[in-house]
């Protein structure tokens, strides 16, 4: 087994530091990425969230990923430059997810400013069934019931038209957290270097290698990020941005290749 790599050991020990110190400090209210729809966004957080996570689950996926591929790459790079890569794939993994989000989150802050002109029980069950969980809307069903039938009810009409502004200011708020564009990134780099490498991964009984491993990992991520199961709080679209940005910078680095290893 390669002994880990400064850069990576750094990497490593600075993520740990920040998942201990969270809870105390509330680093993610400050440093988690938030939509840029929201007052709380500042573009520091593109940074930032990149040393965050959310659970010890979480943490140890994304530094078991940059322990197990970090290390090649970065003896084949240098330190520098793998760091560069790191940052260049973590980050635009955040603008791609943000770009997406506000398309999404833009469409909604729409539908939500409409429905608080003319609210009305067949608009909040448009705009819910459009935008919100299939969870919440079921949950919701009793209110709305009875909002159909109190159509004109004073009350019905307020808590309804703060229910929505709640969910879109609870959407623009819900941060983006975790280091997984940036591992992503290394895990797409180590397919398109080392293809034909065979991996053997937990709950596969079988060698597969790193080309096909990195195909299928990437069509499911493109696959889920379309689905947007709402259920579902992965950020796939982050993980994609981190595979084509590292597809980008690789791209670029071999038409530059005085420049590259």
């Amino acid at each position: 087994m390669l002994a880990i790599t400064p850069a990576v050991r750094n990497l490593l020990i600075l993520n740990v530091i920040f998942f201990l110190l969270d809870p105390y400090l509330n680093l993610t209210g400050r440093f988690a990425l938030k939509s840029v729809l929201s007052e709380g966004f500042l573009p520091y957080q593109f940074v930032s969230y990149m040393f965050l996570h959310g659970g010890i689950g979480h943490l140890f996926g994304n530094m078991f990923g940059l322990f197990m591929f970090g290390p090649l790459l970065e003896r084949i790079w240098g330190p520098q430059k793998f760091l560069f890569f790191y940052f260049f794939t973590g980050i635009g993994a955040g603008l791609l997810f943000s770009g997406i989000d506000y398309f999404e989150n833009a469409q909604l802050r729409e539908a939500v400013e409409i429905y608080t002109q003319y609210p009305s029980p067949d608009g909040m069950v448009d705009l819910l069934s459009k935008f919100a969980p299939k969870e919440l809307y079921q949950a919701s069903l009793e209110f709305l019931n009875k909002f159909e039938e109190n159509p004109t009810n004073s009350s019905y009409i307020q808590y309804s038209v703060s229910f929505v502004q709640d969910y879109y200011n609870h959407q623009i708020n819900t941060p983006l957290v975790g280091a997984s564009g940036a591992i992503f990134g290394i895990l797409m780099t180590f397919g398109l270097l080392f293809p034909n490498t065979e991996l053997f991964m937990l709950f596969i009984p079988f060698p597969i290698k790193a080309k096909y491993f990195v195909a299928f990992y990437g069509l499911y991520e493109l696959y889920a990020g379309y689905q947007n199961a709402q259920s579902d709080n992965v950020a796939h679209f982050a993980h994609v941005g981190g595979m084509l940005f590292a597809y980008i910078l690789l791209r670029y680095w071999n038409a530059h290749k005085s420049n590259f290893y």
